[in-house]
């Protein structure tokens, strides 16, 4: 690339070009509007059936019915377009922050900015891991190849060279290079041909599927119920429009719609609590896995460490210096030659840690041109492979006649690529190794030079190298990490290094971060047949290339293992794509990693790792007790809707009756507990199992119980209250007000499954107290203003009675929790 940088567009060219063309953004599903969702609404069956009703009150001469009926259905779709926009809110908000950047050159400046901004005319660089943004005219290229897949079909690298055309969406495999942009968004050839690039993957489930599965067996159910509920009504009382009303409050009773709309809320709105934390969810079905997330496989540098990699040592055959961190130290003449082959050895502008701290340190320490050759050109290079831990380049000198080669790698390497006698060989690692024990990360340098008029060869293993002497590296640990791996191992996470390093340094960092291992094992050592049988529980991998990091994850999921797994860089995309759960590097990782991953760390710190898992738990328990409410509530509105008609008792609950009632269900299910913090043991206990029902035998049994305590309260309250006398529009007032009372406590009765009563009250959502003093003050009004009480078929109670059915309400928490704990737990237990 040129060291001087050309001027590029001026934000005011930025500026015109983007109202000419628009933003660069292909043309994706457009959000829904108001109408639309409100259209979608209209044709849900619970709204199908309150029209339904208001439409049998007006045949039956009663219009005020139909009309409070009308506005309980424009409450509820309300409410219901609310909580629609609140989720596709949440999830454009995942797509924004997804958004793809590029690197530009404008004002002859180099900047960041969204892949959306990039316009025509542009200068973007590339470089290796990246997505190209838009089209483009190849202008400067150092080695450079693309993946084409995406609009040929071949999977095969295609070499670019000047001035080859580049296309928007394809990934930069190789090498870096400068392209002038000549089409964005609809006009490039992605967008003719109609691909779409960011959309956030919201495949089905097992959790969803699960979910669907239960909303169709209780729809089935409840079908059949209302059209024995209807029919034996209409053979006792010889009523057909009272017989139908009754199919349709039981209808409204048993229809589990909140179900799919509690699993869509909870999902994206548990998807922007996790970005919140520095991690974004690309597949929101990964927030179901992480919960059962068993093995946690991290790479050392960045993860574990601060990714501030600084030069802490310089060695040669014979001597051996420490770098002070002072101003004041100076850098004897003898590791000169050192420092400067290793800067040779290093990309020209680089990205990676160690070789910009080795820029780093030459810059302070070397300021001779004799060392730093800036009119040199670099004309070959030879990549790191998984035979040979080193990396050589090849530079054109100033008499181009010789070619000055440096190579950097592996200590064991490097003394390989020397052919070194033994004696010196051992001599040089053991050095090594007593910087590797210390924490540092250790490379060795070679030098060569090869006639400039000669091929060169095909491996680095043809040149003459001589060894120059050793680099050590040391990138601090977080100061954070020693506790989360700690939280891990409390939650029944088994937390696995896999590096690149030598074993001594693995050995080190894994030490001070509390991985314990019963060995190390290296890449070598998995080439040898029987060492995973032997090594299968160990926690600390070292000299690992990317393609050995896919064949750890499948054993370890061979064994059962829920395996969660990082990586920044293309090669390691395939394991983060067999892992359950595969997590990219947000700042330092390539677009090729964050896009074969499920999660994306935006500040690539482990604690936003162990955030996510537990916010993961804690989705799961919320949404786990939301369905739990969700079927303990509808259990007494089916009860209440069946048995007074068995008992030759008049309806007690009218579709209005049920309209209300969902005015306090559907918020308190999606909103209330998506709010709850979860359970006060989530990072104390094991992970799920894997094939563990989000809704157990024993949620429905603890659901049922809870329902029918409330049922069997309530219609004792109503049945008594007509056993006394009272009207049956007092004794449904009692009722209704105690039913009404109960869903509120069982709102707290339901935030943590191992709720006792020292602990339902604590720490409750602001949302919570909100939905209750809004639901309270609805009733009050329903109840006491004569006209609103007559169309609820009410009469207004007197205090006394309020006070026996606010009475009746609260004893069922007292009752429930008796059953749960001295019978339904010590059940559990025992089996």
């Amino acid at each position: 690339m040129d060291k001087e940088l050309p001027r590029g567009l001026t934000m005011s060219e930025v500026e015109h070009r983007q109202q000419e063309d628009g933003l660069n953004e292909l043309n994706v599903s457009q959000r829904r509007t108001f109408w639309v969702i409100a259209c979608d609404v209209c044709r849900e069956p619970m709204f199908l059936l309150l029209i339904g009703a208001g439409a049998i009150y007006l045949a039956m001469g009663d219009p005020h019915e139909a009309i409070i009926l009308l506005g309980f259905v424009v409450i509820i779709m309300s409410v219901t377009i609310l909580q629609e926009r609140r989720t596709e809110k949440a999830l454009e908000v995942l797509k924004d922050l997804s958004n793809p950047r590029a690197l530009v050159i404008r004002d002859s400046k180099i900047s960041s900015v969204p892949g959306k901004d990039v316009v025509r005319d542009d200068l973007v660089i590339i470089s290796e891991g990246e997505r190209i943004p838009a089209d483009g005219i190849l202008l400067q290229a150092h080695e450079l190849a693309t993946d084409e897949s995406m609009l040929t079909g071949e999977s095969d690298a295609v070499s670019k060279y000047l001035p080859a055309r580049l296309f928007a969406g394809t990934m930069v495999v190789r090498g870096q290079g400068l392209i002038q942009v000549t089409a964005v968004g609809n006009n490039t050839e992605l967008g003719r041909i109609g691909k779409s690039l960011q959309n956030i993957i919201t495949k089905q489930s097992p959790l969803q599927d699960e979910i669907g599965h239960l909303t169709r067996r209780l729809a089935y159910i409840g079908v059949a119920l209302c059209a024995l509920l209807s029919g034996g009504y209409w053979i006792l009382n010889s009523d057909w429009q009272n017989a139908l009303l009754a199919g349709i409050t039981l209808a409204m009773g048993i229809l589990p719609q909140e179900f799919p709309v509690i699993m869509i809320i909870f999902l994206a709105m548990g998807a922007r609590r996790i970005a919140a934390h520095g991690v974004l969810t690309r597949h929101l079905n990964a927030i179901e896995t992480l919960g059962e997330t068993t093995i946690l496989c991290v790479d050392k540098t960045g993860t574990l460490t601060q990714n501030n990699m600084v030069v802490s040592a310089l060695a040669t055959e014979q001597d051996l210096m420490f770098f002070e961190g002072n101003d004041k130290q100076s850098l004897p003449d003898k590791f000169y030659q050192t420092l400067e082959y290793s800067v040779l050895a290093c990309e020209i502008s680089p990205h990676d840690p160690m070789e910009k701290a080795v820029h780093k340190i030459a810059a302070t320490f070397i300021n001779s041109r004799e060392y730093l050759h800036p009119t040199w050109s670099l004309v070959k290079e030879y990549e790191l492979s998984p035979a040979l831990f080193a990396m050589t380049h090849v530079w054109r000198s100033d008499d181009a006649t010789q070619d000055c080669v440096a190579s950097k790698g592996a200590p064991e390497a490097i003394t390989s690529l020397c052919r070194l006698p033994d004696e010196k060989r051992i001599a040089i690692l053991s050095k090594a190794e007593q910087l590797t024990k210390k924490g540092l990360r250790v490379l060795g340098v070679a030098r060569a030079t090869h006639d400039a008029s000669q091929p060169w060869p095909e491996r680095q293993q043809g040149f003459n190298f001589e060894f120059v002497g050793l680099i050590g590296f040391i990138d601090p640990l977080r100061p954070e990490i020693f506790a989360a791996i700690a939280q891990c191992h409390q939650a029944g996470i088994r937390v696995v290094m896999i590096t690149g390093d030598h074993p001594g340094t693995a050995g080190s960092i894994a030490a001070q971060a509390g991985i314990y291992s019963e060995a190390i094992v290296t890449g070598a050592d998995l080439l040898l047949p029987g060492t995973w049988e032997k090594h299968s529980s160990v926690n600390v991998f070292a000299r690992v290339t990317p393609q050995q990091k896919l064949s750890i994850v499948e054993a370890l999921k061979a064994q059962g293992e829920v395996v969660a797994m990082t990586g920044d860089g293309v090669n390691d995309a395939p394991a983060l794509k067999a892992a359950h759960i595969g997590i990219a590097m947000g700042k330092r990782g390539t677009d090729v990693a964050r896009e074969a991953a499920s999660l994306v760390l935006l500040e690539d710190s482990f604690t936003s790792i162990i955030d996510a898992i537990h916010l993961g738990r804690r989705i799961y328990s919320n949404l786990r007790q939301a369905m739990v409410y969700t079927l303990a509530v509808h259990i007494p509105i089916i009860g209440l809707s069946i048995v007074p008609v068995l008992f030759g008792h008049p309806l007690l609950l009218a579709p209005v009756h049920i309209a209300f009632l969902e005015l306090v269900i559907d918020p308190a299910c999606s909103v209330v507990f998506e709010a709850e913090r979860g359970g006060t043991a989530l990072m104390m206990d094991k992970p799920r199992p894997a094939k563990e029902k989000l809704i157990s035998g024993y949620n429905i049994v603890q659901s049922l119980l809870l329902g029918g305590v409330v049922t069997t309260v309530v219609f004792l309250l109503y049945y008594l209250s007509l056993s006394a006398g009272d009207t049956i529009e007092q004794a449904r007032t009692l009722a209704f007000i105690a039913l009404v009372i109960t869903n509120l406590l069982l709102i707290f009765a339901c935030r943590d499954e191992n709720a006792t009563w020292r602990t339902i009250f604590l720490h409750v959502p602001v949302i919570t107290l909100w939905i209750c003093a809004g639901t309270l003050a609805m009733l009050s009004v329903i109840i006491e203003i004569p006209w609103v009480s007559t169309l609820f078929g009410f009469s207004p109670p007197t205090f006394p009675q309020i006070l026996i059915a606010i009475i009746a309400a609260i004893a069922v928490l007292p009752v429930a929790f008796f059953l749960n704990n001295n019978i339904l737990k010590k059940f559990r237990m025992k089996t």
